[in-house]
């Protein structure tokens, strides 16, 4: 099962939903997310926030269209969108897919991309793939281990940042620049903007996480 949970990002920043609309078993929204699906004609099964970002009118509208609602107080200690994803992570899908979750306030998209790096979410990562999307980028996080990846039409560029402070064992082959053995620390810029050589390479490393962030210019 492909979840997509879309939150209250600016549209700008959104990725094309096209494949979105086709592969998504099940969509969430989030707050003004859900209006947002609304209005592009995409129907979420269920509803996250306080709804503090909607008109009265719209959320009128909103309780007539979702199967269920989540309705949260504005003062909680968790974001609206930390409480869906909790949420579709208990549903044990195969893909989560994290949409309109960039742009906007800094505090916000880095609270955002750090939800994939906490602790209780870290042993998901094994079970299934979990990305934030927007236009230009796709993020998502590793364990030790060994991956394929495969070329992107529209992301040309795959850069790896450390989450632990050290990642050790890091070797890439079919890429532009690869590594054997290599280490990256907190604030290493070595793996910013690799590219492939063929249609598939590989990325293994021995300890610590990563993230992986596929990008175009």
């Amino acid at each position: 099962m492909i979840i997509s949970i879309m939150a209250g990002g600016p549209e700008c920043f959104w990725p094309d939903l096209t494949w979105y609309k086709e592969k998504t078993d099940l969509w969430v929204g989030v707050d003004r997310g859900v209006w947002s699906l609304l209005e592009k004609g995409i129907e979420p099964r269920f509803g996250f926030g306080d709804f503090d970002s909607v008109s009265e009118g719209e959320y009128r509208k909103i309780e007539q269209r979702l199967e269920q609602i989540n309705l949260y107080s504005s003062e909680k200690d968790e974001t609206d969108l930390e409480i869906a994803f909790k949420w579709a992570i208990g549903q044990k899908p195969s893909e989560i897919h994290i949409l309109g979750a960039t742009g906007g306030r800094m505090d916000h998209f880095l609270g955002n991309i750090q939800l994939l790096q906490k602790e209780s979410v870290l042993p998901h990562h094994g079970d299934m793939d979990i990305y934030i999307v927007d236009r230009q980028n796709i993020f998502t996080v590793k364990t030790a281990g060994s991956y394929e990846v495969t070329v992107l039409k529209d992301k040309k560029y795959l850069s790896l940042l450390p989450v632990t402070a050290e990642v050790t064992g890091i070797t890439l082959s079919g890429f532009k620049y690869p590594l054997d053995d290599a280490s990256l620390e907190i604030g290493s810029t070595l793996c910013i903007s690799n590219e492939l050589i063929s249609e598939s390479g590989n990325v293994s490393f021995e300890k610590g996480i990563l993230m992986v962030i596929r990008s175009s210019d």
